[in-house]
C-alpha cells in the first residue's frame, strides 16, 4: 500500500524543466526542439540579457510538430508563453536574430513541460487508502496528499523560476551599466584628447 501511495504522489510532481543561456549571432536563427506529449503544458519564459550593439531584442517563434506557428514575437526584449500541446511530437522553439546586421544577442530562457493539472487531480472524494501498523490504523485520503504535494511543488517551482528570472534581470542590468560606463569613458577620453590637441595648436 505504501508503495502505491508513493507512486501516486511522485507522479503528481514529475515535470521536465530546463534553463539555458546562449548567444545568437547577428543574422542567424537558433532553434531548439522539445519532445512533448499530448495534453502536456509547455511553459517558456525568455529574456535578452546582453547585446554587442543596439537594442536588447529578439524575435521568437514556437511551432507544433506539423510546423504550424503557435506563438510569434517580433523584436521583443522578453516574454512568457504557456501552451497546452494538442498533439504529441517535437515542438520547435526558435530565437531569430536575422534582423540584426552586426549585433549578437545573449538570451536566457526557462522551459518547463508539465502534465495538465486537471488530469493529475482527478481522484474520487471517497477514494481512501489504508496505512496500518501494529499499533493503530490510519486513513489517509490520496486526494489530500496529492493536492498538498502538488501545491508544494508549484510553490517551489515558482520560487526557483522567480530567482532565475531575477538573476537574468540582474545580468541584463549589469551589462547595460557596464556598456554605459564604457561609452562614457570613451567619450570622456575623446574629449580630453580633443581639448589637448586644441590647446597645443593654439
Amino acid at each position: 500500500m505504501r508503495y502505491i501511495l508513493l507512486t501516486v504522489v511522485l507522479s503528481t510532481v514529475f515535470a521536465y524543466e530546463k534553463d539555458m543561456t546562449f548567444t545568437v549571432q547577428a543574422g542567424k536563427m537558433d532553434c531548439f526542439y522539445q519532445k512533448v506529449l499530448a495534453n502536456e503544458i509547455i511553459d517558456i519564459e525568455y529574456q535578452v540579457i546582453d547585446s554587442t550593439h543596439g537594442e536588447l531584442d529578439i524575435s521568437f517563434q514556437m511551432s507544433d510538430p506539423l510546423g504550424r506557428s503557435i506563438v510569434a514575437d517580433y523584436k521583443k526584449p522578453d516574454n512568457a508563453h504557456r501552451h497546452t500541446a494538442l498533439q504529441e511530437g517535437d515542438y520547435r522553439l526558435c530565437f531569430d536574430n536575422t534582423f540584426s546586421t552586426f549585433s549578437e544577442k545573449t538570451v536566457f530562457f526557462d522551459l518547463m513541460v508539465d502534465t495538465e493539472e486537471p488530469e493529475l487531480r482527478e481522484y474520487d472524494d471517497d477514494k481512501e487508502m489504508e496505512l496500518g501498523n501494529s499499533a493503530e490504523t490510519y486513513m489517509m485520503r490520496v486526494k489530500d496528499i496529492s493536492d498538498s504535494v502538488t501545491k508544494l511543488k508549484d510553490n517551489v517551482s515558482a520560487a526557483r523560476r522567480l530567482q532565475e528570472l531575477m538573476s537574468a534581470h540582474e545580468a541584463r542590468d549589469r551589462n547595460l551599466a557596464e556598456d554605459m560606463c564604457d561609452r562614457v569613458l570613451k567619450w570622456s577620453l575623446g574629449q580630453i584628447i580633443l581639448m589637448t590637441i586644441v590647446g597645443v595648436t593654439q
